[in-house]
């Protein structure tokens, strides 16, 4: 059984953007697909199980934006 987690990112412009924050999220243990919305902000992360939001902050740290 899978669940899904959304979070919404500020300072995405571009196709770049989307791209690192769907690489870095897609990283993290467990997570099977990383849909991210450039107009609105929302990244909705497909995983096997409930994912720690401080590690999904991270990721998208590392990739250089912010969760809102």
């Amino acid at each position: 059984m899978s669940t899904t987690t959304t979070v919404t990112v500020t300072g995405m412009t571009c196709g770049h953007c989307v791209a690192s924050v769907r690489e870095e999220v897609g990283e993290l243990a467990g997570v099977s697909s990383v849909d991210v919305d450039l107009a609105s902000g929302r990244v909705d992360i497909t995983s096997e199980a409930p994912l720690d939001s401080d590690d999904i902050a991270r990721a998208v740290s590392d990739a250089g934006y912010q969760v809102s």
